[in-house]
């Protein structure tokens, strides 16, 4: 293999369930080279069989690995200042961080006009596909169905709904020209009343271990149809967001590129 023949990659929070499976699928893949692994100063040693750099400094990891592809599945205000020094550094960016505020993801859309940006809250090719199926769902069995989207995450998840529940959520309330703002419900407790038709609720469990389950209803008189995606490991995630930084390596700044512009 060439050394122009593959694309370089940083992940960022190596040792959390996601970044450690980053870490191990990009050791695996002939097309990729793991620059260098971020993570708190405390957690460093966990790291340290890693054939590549280690540190808690993204400025001092970028410094040394132009314009790799840095990979981020971490908080939503760590993204936003990671993304900063990525500017700063002119590296492109790939982020699967979700919980990202309005004027987060407008912040996101300043600094993708002077890097490469890649931003998907499901890096899943399954829950994009979703994502094109769901507004046919809704436009061809029409008003008389109601709609509602559950889902559920382990435990440890920080953020409800999660970032695809709203994704496959504002696309079917846009299906029905509806927005979504106007008709979202995310709890109903209490005396509330016959449920209005131009409603959506978007419930969120959680639990164990699961990694993520996404149902979308469609209530109509006398039957009921249901469409699941189930994630059984964080690798389908993982798998998407390293063909996403093999992708961006190719691209301009200009904007905020989507999984639906890659596939």
């Amino acid at each position: 293999m060439s050394p122009d023949s593959h694309t370089d990659v940083i992940v960022m929070g190596g040792c959390g369930r996601m970044g450690a499976t980053l870490v191990h699928l990009a050791q695996q893949d002939d097309d990729l080279a793991l620059k260098a692994v971020v993570e708190r100063a405390d957690r460093l040693t966990e790291l340290e069989n890693l054939d590549c750099l280690v540190s808690a400094d993204l400025d001092e990891v970028l410094a040394q690995a132009r314009r790799a592809v840095v990979i981020e599945f971490t908080s939503a205000d760590a993204t936003i200042e990671h993304a900063a020094i990525c500017r700063r550094h002119g590296n492109p960016m790939v982020v699967g961080t979700t919980g990202l505020k309005p004027g987060q993801m407008e912040t996101l859309g300043e600094i993708a006009k002077d890097i490469p940006v890649f931003h998907a809250p499901n890096m899943s090719v399954g829950v994009n596909v979703l994502l094109k199926v769901l507004p046919l769902l809704v436009q061809m069995l029409g008003p008389d169905y109601d709609m509602e989207l559950m889902e559920i995450h382990h435990n440890r998840k920080k953020d409800a709904p999660s970032g695809t529940a709203l994704k496959l959520a504002q696309c079917m309330a846009e299906a029905r020209g509806w927005n979504y703002d106007d008709v979202k419900r995310y709890g109903r407790d209490g005396i509330i009343g016959e449920r209005p038709k131009k409603e959506l609720g978007v419930m969120a469990l959680r639990g164990g271990d699961v990694v993520g389950d996404h149902t979308a209803y469609f209530f109509g008189p006398g039957e009921r149809i249901e469409v699941t995606h189930r994630a059984h490991s964080r690798e389908t995630f993982a798998q998407g967001a390293l063909r996403a930084a093999k992708w961006l390596s190719r691209k301009e700044p200009g904007r905020v590129y989507s999984m639906a512009d890659m596939l």
